[in-house]
């Protein structure tokens, strides 16, 4: 029965379940469903400062959250590059109130390298456009400093600026620092409630929390740093003490699928845009690959490039990894196992150079008439396997 996002937020929190996984493509609705989820929880009061009452209930990281964060840009690239926080008591509550800012420079450098450093400010006065003295709170702004030597061992080293410098990291390294913020709070949440008596007063601020909402964390990790994520998160779910539940949305097959093997769930939902503002959250029983069909939904993407004659190079990338999909599902050792036997080795060197290029005009070139038969003789090719049939779907 389809639902408005709000009606499938009361219907997840009348679920009891300690933990709801949410699978859905990109643009299903998952963050607007997070917003109106934390909103039923946790209504915002006031502007800039959104997580004063709703930190009392819930726990939540999403496009929002990310909001909070934002670079001072300076079109002149002279000033130092500055990551800025938004005034808020959930970054205020993480860093002054709990000292978690070891934990997030740990946690930021095992998920992207050891080279970069992210450092808090201390409180300072400066000068503003008027002339008068304006103070700069502490922990309000993130500096992030590139070791250029490998050998900052010291304290003196940290003022050495021939041994490094201060730069402004890449978008996925900015989102993976947000998310070691987050991830900082939640960990110590679960351990205050596992391990303080109900007397004290860190229990007693953390006490009404209900729900910790998490909306796709993992979109800028490689695949090896998202399992091990997927496996710290699993782990921390497990020790997480009753009557904390979770909420967890993804668009990443993977995460979803590790998660939920981790987890040993029974079932979890797919989240399905079914028409202007209205939704299916669809119980399903079984990982992403089998009963969420994403082979099925790539497949038809591929299908539609060939139908409308707009085939690019890109699409070589995605019949690639499906022909790696469909081999892993069915046990076979290897993806080039199941291409047609005429011109196998014409056909897994299209598959190899179109995936793996290193010159600059191979994107801008169209492709040619015997390449667009040979991408529809490989799409093609795949029907002859069972991991297509419908039967395979539940």
């Amino acid at each position: 029965m389809a639902h408005t996002l709000k009606e499938i937020a009361q219907q997840l929190k009348d679920n009891k379940k300690k933990v709801q996984l949410i699978y859905g493509f990109n643009s299903a609705g998952k963050t607007r469903l997070s917003k109106e989820f934390k909103q039923l929880i946790g209504p915002e009061d006031g502007v800039g400062d959104e997580f004063k009452h709703s930190r009392n209930k819930i726990l939540y990281y999403n496009a929002f959250t990310e909001d909070l964060f934002y670079w001072e840009n300076d079109p002149n690239h002279s000033a130092t590059p500055k990551l800025k926080i938004q005034k808020n008591s959930f970054s205020n509550w993480v860093l002054k109130e709990q000292g978690k800012g070891l934990d997030i420079v740990k946690n930021f450098q095992y998920y992207t390298t050891n080279k970069i450093t992210p450092i808090f400010n201390e409180k300072y006065e400066i000068e503003g456009a008027d002339g008068k003295r304006k103070i700069v709170e502490e922990n309000s702004e993130v500096t992030f400093r590139l070791d250029l030597s490998g050998t900052l061992t010291k304290e003196a080293d940290l003022y050495a600026t021939e041994k490094y410098e201060l730069v402004k990291i890449s978008r996925s390294e900015e989102s993976n620092f947000i998310w070691s913020v987050f991830f900082a709070m939640v960990k110590e949440v679960v351990s205050v409630l596992n391990d303080s008596d109900s007397g004290d007063l860190a229990f007693n601020q953390f006490r009404d929390i209900e729900y910790i909402l998490i909306d796709d964390p993992v979109s800028s990790l490689d695949e090896n740093h998202l399992i091990e994520l997927v496996f710290e998160l699993a782990e921390l779910v497990k020790r997480t003490p009753k009557g904390l539940s979770y909420i967890i949305t993804t668009h990443n097959p993977l995460f979803l699928n590790v998660l939920f093997r981790e987890l040993d769930s029974d079932y979890c939902y797919l989240l399905d845009n079914h028409a202007a503002g209205i939704f299916n959250l669809l119980k399903k029983k079984g990982a992403s690959n089998r009963s969420f069909s994403y082979h099925l939904h790539m497949k038809k993407i591929l299908e539609k490039a060939i139908k409308d004659k707009k085939v690019e190079k890109y699409h070589f990338m995605l019949l690639r990894n499906l022909y790696e999909k469909t081999a892993s599902f069915l046990g076979y050792p290897n993806w080039r196992t199941i291409l047609p036997e005429d011109e196998k080795g014409y056909l897994r060197r299209i598959l190899d150079l179109s995936s793996h290029r290193n010159l600059s005009n191979e994107e801008v070139r169209e492709l040619t008439e015997r390449e667009q038969m040979t991408f529809e003789l490989l799409l093609n090719n795949l029907n002859s396997y069972s991991f297509f049939k419908e039967g395979t779907k539940g």
